[in-house]
Formats: structure tokens, sequence, C-alpha cells
């Protein structure tokens, strides 16, 4: 069957729609397994924060990236907001990613990507700016410190977004128990962070450095940290040191004044019971000692050194006993005549017991049974053991044997 022109037109018009059809149906059905894929993206106030938006399966879809106010970034490969710090990084069907440079703090935000299927599918993206807290500062010290006196330091930082973290340190150690506040800054974003720490001077720390440190996520592990050296001002320490523990008549004899404190003192002062040194020729005073060049026994007394700073006064006192060299002294003669004494004892007690014994002796005679005697034990009386002992010798004589 050979169709009419106008049939045929009709056919072709009702076979293209059907083909539309057919695609739009095809297209409908693909676009609903498309979705924007983003993530969100933290970045240090001034840095530079890529924002990419991919999409697995598109057809020839458009991608477009908008800031938190709404305004388009970037609809595929071309720019719609002029500002010189967004950059395309790359466009294509599957993805679209843009770079902000020397991003503010007004940055931060939620970003849109959004693909234009029907319906259109968005994806949400939240951008986090990180505020750099200053570099740290102490304040409240006034050099030099008085030994007792309370002192309050003071370390500030502004601009950590969020609120940046304070510590102190003495030296290595940490210093706990310390007051921390924090308050808005004027932006209404960012955090002023206030530290105070209160301490009593002390000799011991004269010299030690106080350390406040920083430390923030945007300051990738390297905090920020003000150092501040302690001086202490104290009154002196004295103390003396004889160059010899056992002074001897006709020996010399140093003395050494050891004083310690800030300001140094110097000089110090020698006196002898309460007065003047009484033999300057024999006394020489050379800087902090005293030199007695040939003891002798009007130099025993009470040496005192006395020491002066702007802070106060201190002194230390020595006595001075002089030893005779020729007399025996010390441990090992206690011990000789200690061992003599016990010696003589044990000696004469010794003689003594030997004496009463042989006296004891002499006196006592001591009588023993002979064979004679013998069978004569057990009688009743002396004239029955004559007659049973042996022998039977009646009228035999006792026999007694003595000794002395």
């Amino acid at each position: 069957m050979i169709l009419k022109p106008s049939a045929l037109l009709c056919f072709y018009s009702v076979w293209g729609v059907l083909l539309q059809v057919t695609a739009v149906k095809n297209k409908s059905k693909a676009s609903q397994g498309q979705f924007p894929v983003t993530h969100n993206a933290t970045v240090i106030e001034g840095g530079t924060v890529n924002l990419t938006c991919r999409v697995d399966q598109n057809d020839n879809t458009s991608l477009q990236w908008s800031n938190p106010a709404q305004q388009t970034l970037y609809f595929d490969d071309k720019k719609a907001l002029r500002d010189n710090r967004i950059e395309l990084v790359r466009a294509s069907w599957h993805e679209l990613s843009i770079s902000v440079s020397d991003v503010s703090l007004s940055d931060e935000g939620q970003y849109t990507c959004s693909l234009f299927t029907m319906p259109v599918k968005t994806s949400k993206a939240y951008l986090t700016v990180l505020g750099v807290p200053e570099k740290p500062h102490i304040s409240g010290f006034s050099s030099p410190i008085m030994e007792g006196e309370m002192i309050q330091l003071t370390c500030k930082t502004s601009g950590s977004k969020p609120a940046a973290d304070i510590r102190w340190f003495k030296n290595d150690q940490e210093i706990q128990g310390v007051k921390k506040s924090q308050q808005k800054d004027s932006n209404g974003k960012t955090y002023t962070v206030v530290s105070i720490l209160d301490f009593r001077g002390d000799r011991r720390d004269d010299g030690a450095v106080i350390r406040c440190r920083v430390d923030h996520e945007s300051l990738n592990s390297n905090p920020h940290i003000a150092m501040q050296t302690l001086e202490i001002h104290y009154m002196p320490i004295v103390t003396i040191l004889p160059s010899t523990p056992l002074p001897q008549e006709g020996q010399p004899l140093t003395l050494t004044c050891e004083s310690r404190g800030k300001p140094l003192p110097e000089p110090v002062l020698w006196t002898k019971d309460g007065g003047e040194l009484p033999d300057p020729e024999r006394m020489v005073v050379n800087g902090r000692e005293l030199t007695i060049t040939f003891l002798n026994k009007t130099d025993n007394g009470t040496y005192r050194c006395e020491a002066t700073n702007s802070i106060g006064q201190s002194h230390a006192e020595y006595t001075l006993v002089i030893n005779d060299p020729n007399a025996l002294t010390g441990p090992a003669a206690t011990d000789h005549a200690l061992i003599g004494g016990i010696v003589a004892v044990v000696v004469f007690v010794t003689l003594c017991s030997i004496i009463l014994l042989g006296r004891y002796l002499a006196r006592h005679k001591g009588t023993y049974l002979t064979n004679e005697a013998k069978g004569a034990e057990d009688a009743p009386d002396a004239d029955t053991a004559i007659i049973n002992a042996e022998g039977s010798q009646v009228n035999a004589e006792e026999k007694k044997e003595y000794f002395i």
C-alpha cells in the first residue's frame, strides 16, 4: 500500500513526538539517581580553601555554586560574582570545584551546590573560618621584685575563634590553678582571652623564666609564647668557713665569710666579741677572708661577719677555741685511757680473787677414807664401822689424811 504524502508527514510527526517523550522519560529516570556530593571545609583566616561538588552520573546537566547569601559564584565554568578571590579550579559534567583565597571571617557559612535536574537537587557544605589568636604579651611585671612581695602577671591574646587556651609555665613546669576569662571582640565573632597569675616573690625563683603559652587549633601545634625572666632581690645569707676544724696554738687560721644575696653584699665587716679586731697586725682582712697569722690563747672568742645590701643585713658567728698541740686530744687519747683503766680493774679483781681463795682453802681441811675403811660406809656408828672394816681390826686406829 502506498501512503499519500500527507499521511506520511503525519506518521513522521507522531513518531517524532513519541521519540521525544521517550527521551524525556529516560532522562527523568536517569536524573533520579543523580545527587551532588559536597564536604564541609575548615580554613584559617587569611588562607585558601577549595569547595568541590561532584556528580557520579550526569547527562549534560549544569552545576552551580552559591555563597551563604545565595549569590551565584559559578554556573558551570562561568563566573557570576565579581570577586577576585574566587577562582575556578575545575569544571566538567561531573565536577565543579572553586577556590576562595584570603578568606575572612565573613566568608564563614553554608555554601550550596545545585544540580539543575527536574526537580533541582542541592547539597550543602559548611565553611568554618578559624580566627588566629594574636601573639600574647605579659604585663604587670616591674623589675626587680622584692622577696615576699605579691606579684600579679597578666597574659592577654585577642582575635581567636574559637576562644584560645592560655597556660602558664615556670621554667618547664606547668603552673596549676590560674584564673582565666574570655569575652567576645567587637566583631562578635572572635574572642579575647585573659589569664592572671598571682605569686609571692621568693629567692629560689630568682632567674626563673615565666612563660605564657597560647594554644589554638589554627596554630598547627606551634603555640604562641611570651616569656618573662624573674629578678628577685633578697637580703644576704651568711656562713663562716674555717680553714681547719681544730685550730692549734702557733698555727695560722683563715675564716672565710660566704654571703649570698641580691644585690650582692660587698664588702663584709669582721668583729670580735662585739668590738673591733684587737690585733690588726696578726688579724688581716682581705675581702671576705679574715686570716690570723699566728694563733695564741688570747685569740679565743666569738668572731662575727656581717653582710649588708639594699634589702637588709645578716650575720654569722664563729667561736674560736684554740687547742694545745702538746696535749693528747681527740678520740684516740680517750680510747687509750679507757682501755688502761679497764685492764687495771681486771688485774686487781683477779689478784683479790686468788688471795681470798687461798685463805679459804687453808682454813678448811678435808678428810677422805682409805682402803682400810672400805665396807664401813653403811655402819650406823663409828664402833660398828671399825668392826666391819676390812681386816676386822677392831682396835685399829682411824687413819686420816689431811691436805692443805
